[in-house]
């Protein structure tokens, strides 16, 4: 069998395009852009929490208003909520914020598809750089509720896990919203990952799973109560290399 087409070396001018590769650097200064511009828009929002969960979710499921009464608690209970600012649960979370005494928050990124966003968000702020979005889900988050969702809400749970195992984030509460849909990961988690040696038990310590807006209220409560929300100089330093 022959290679029709030879494999370019990294040296090869046919992969330098000048022109292009100026054009790509000029992306930074977008990113410090949305970087600059939600952190103005976001600085005073703290204790907030990051809710995530599932845009497909329709407004007559249980999933729904569980979301929108979980939300509705975190709010009248002093903390901003954060969401993907989409349909779905993200909609469901906004909702429920705005029906609270705290802001609610949409973080809403440019996609192809899917993505919409909702009407109740207090302030809005549009993505261009997922990973940028990713980066205030955690920078000012107290918490995270996860509800059931797909591979995104996935991605939001495991890059949070990730950056406090690695000491990138600081500890916070991991609350995962429905025995029934995430136990089985759980189980997965402690019987692949962590007994084979890949991960440490302790590192699953923050997770919770629980089911009633008002436990997640006193477990989020129960975990500041000695430490307080406010960062100490240290944690507010590595939040910077997020």
């Amino acid at each position: 069998m022959s290679i029709d087409k030879k494999i370019p070396k990294f040296n090869d001018p046919e992969l330098f395009d000048e022109t292009h590769n100026e054009s790509e650097s000029w992306y930074a200064f977008e990113i410090m852009s949305e970087f600059v511009g939600a952190t103005e828009k976001l600085k005073k929002i703290t204790p907030a929490v990051s809710v995530f969960g599932s845009a497909r979710v329709r407004e007559d499921h249980h999933y729904y208003q569980l979301t929108f009464e979980i939300t509705e608690e975190l709010s009248n209970s002093g903390f901003s909520v954060i969401s993907g600012g989409g349909p779905g649960l993200m909609e469901a979370a906004n909702k429920g914020a705005s029906r609270g005494k705290g802001p609610s928050i949409g973080l809403n990124i440019n996609l192809p598809h899917e993505q919409k966003v909702n009407d109740y968000q207090d302030i809005s702020i549009n993505f261009k750089f997922f990973f940028m979005r990713k980066v205030m889900f955690i920078k000012y988050a107290s918490a995270y509720v996860v509800l059931p969702g797909g591979f995104g809400t996935l991605d939001e749970l495991m890059e949070v896990i990730t950056l406090i195992q690695t000491g990138k984030s600081r500890k916070i509460p991991i609350i995962l919203v429905g025995k029934e849909f995430w136990s089985g990961l759980l189980g997965w988690l402690k019987d692949k990952i962590i007994k084979e040696g890949m991960a440490q038990e302790k590192d699953l310590d923050l997770i919770q799973i629980l089911e009633k807006p008002k436990e997640i209220v006193d477990a989020i409560f129960k975990h500041y109560e000695s430490i307080g929300f406010t960062l100490t100089p240290a944690e507010r330093k590595t939040q910077l290399y997020l």
